[in-house]
């Protein structure tokens, strides 16, 4: 039970900040850029640090450094609702994802220490299942704290599933530990991981404001390529490395975190920007978009155990070829809509089919990682596999927003050519396009003048989205291919 709220703290921060962002957006007079900072600053830290999330636990105490993970995640959160500037609340996302770098890992590893082999797949399926269900209570809750409330209520949501967290936590789980000795962690590959992350993550979100010849653009880019070699040769010399590279001889290990880069930027870079197309777009509030997805959830938590359960039955290429498959075809159905249509017919047939592809992958996907590794490296397994999800989910953000903004500038600029408006609000537009969908049209103007406008806004985003959903579908196919490839088969 604790495992599985803990790790829910994670996936509750992820789905209700993203139905928060329009608000935060709104009353924060913020960009598209700075809202994506919201998000990529609490994506960065837990990405870069949730490998020495893993090593901590394992060395440390799993039950102790998810017991203070899960403080500094609540104290961040509660940090986060008393922001009344972007700065500020970019800061203390910043420290919620270094929270959520030490209990993150934890969750898996309580598991795998408790359960043995034999049961295992089940049990993680039965944990991604009540993970999934209680990762949907808080975009509905959010959602509509954010329609009746304040943006603010959305980080409050946290506070008391943290504090259940840490009463169960410290009453009822034993402590335990990997094989490896106490010793120095690998705070230099940690740091030069975190700047290279950083690097990349910067140059894509800026450089549709600033250019790409803008010296804090190609310097930032220059810098993150490097100090990723640099991470890479750091951990093939370093005594105690968080990335322990003779992990990726193993071949199920090394297809299973191929998949799970290439599934998840798919997943955590579209998810990011459909909030925005359902409130921004479509006319949805916080709540009807925080909503939207438990249809999603719902199949997640219906098939999980089920699919946990697949790996015994078929081995683990079997569903992890067919469920990213399946997952294609979900993200490829959200390039379908257009402007308006109802909720029924534009949006839950494709929910339920990457639902359905997902279900079929998740369980199997994390059974396989944590079986291919000794059960002392547990943490360290579930580390590695998180921080690549989380890895690829901040570039993929990071990435789709500067496609999308590109798609979006080359889409309005046609679009604002056809429209009968003033001058001036053209101007105000196009100074403004930098929000995206969040553009704020002045008063004053012609009603006729206004609708063209705001439907060229809209019809720009959503042809930005489009391409966001299509490259996720072909990425969710190349993660099949890597299963295919790598993945062994059912052995007997």
């Amino acid at each position: 039970m604790v495992a599985i709220l803990g790790s829910s703290l994670a996936f509750i921060d992820g789905t209700v900040v993203n139905v928060a962002l329009p608000a935060i957006q709104r009353e924060l007079g913020a960009t598209t850029s700075d809202a994506q900072w919201v998000m990529e600053s609490y994506a960065l830290f837990l990405a870069s640090l949730l490998l020495v999330g893993g090593v901590l636990g394992d060395r440390f105490g799993r039950k102790r450094v998810f017991l203070i993970g899960t403080v500094m995640f609540t104290a961040a959160s509660i940090g986060c609702a008393m922001s009344t500037a972007v700065a500020p609340l970019i800061a203390a996302r910043a420290i919620q994802g270094i929270g959520a770098a030490l209990l993150v890992p934890g969750s898996l590893a309580l598991i795998s220490a408790t359960f043995p082999q034999s049961e295992r797949g089940a049990a993680i399926g039965t944990w991604s299942a009540f993970s999934g269900i209680t990762a949907a209570i808080g975009p509905v809750i959010g959602g509509f704290l954010v329609d009746h409330y304040s943006w603010a209520w959305a980080f409050l949501v946290n506070a008391p599933v943290g504090v259940a967290v840490l009463a169960i936590g410290a009453l009822k789980v034993p402590e335990s530990r990997g094989g490896a000795e106490a010793g120095s962690i690998d705070m230099l590959g940690a740091t030069l991981v975190t700047i290279g992350l950083a690097g990349l993550v910067f140059a894509f979100i800026e450089a549709p404001s600033r250019g790409w010849g803008a010296m804090p653009v190609w310097l930032a880019l220059l810098v993150g390529v490097l100090a990723l070699v640099f991470f890479v040769r750091v951990e093939q010399r370093v005594a105690s490395p968080m990335l322990p590279l003779g992990l990726f001889r193993e071949r199920d290990f090394t297809g299973a975190n191929l998949l799970t880069l290439l599934l998840y930027a798919s997943l955590g870079g579209s998810l990011f920007f459909l909030p925005l197309n359902l409130i921004q777009v479509q006319g949805y509030g916080a709540t009807g978009a925080g909503a939207a997805l438990l249809p999603f959830i719902a199949i997640m938590f219906l098939l999980s155990r089920w699919a946990g359960s697949l790996v015994d039955r078929f081995g683990p290429r079997l569903p992890l070829v067919v469920g990213p498959v399946i997952a294609a075809a979900g993200f490829a159905m959200f390039a379908l809509p257009s402007i308006g249509g109802s909720y029924w017919a534009a949006f839950l047939p494709a929910i339920c089919v990457l639902g359905f592809g997902m279900s079929i992958t998740v369980a199997p996907l994390t059974t396989t990682v944590m079986n291919s590794v000794d059960a002392t490296l547990a943490g360290t397994a579930s580390g590695i596999n998180n921080a690549v999800s989380r890895a690829a989910a901040l570039l993929a953000v990071a990435l789709f927003g500067f496609v999308l903004t590109m798609v979006f500038n080359a889409t309005l600029a046609r679009e604002l050519a056809g429209v009968q408006a003033p001058q001036e609000l053209v101007s105000a537009v196009v100074a403004q396009r930098q929000k995206l969908a969040g553009i704020v049209l002045p008063a004053g103007y012609a009603q006729a003048a206004v609708e063209a406008m705001s439907h060229a806004i809209k019809a720009s985003f959503v042809a930005g989205f489009r391409w966001v959903m299509l490259i996720s579908a072909l990425l969710a196919l190349l993660s099949a291919v890597c299963a295919q490839v790598f993945i062994r088969g059912k052995t007997t």
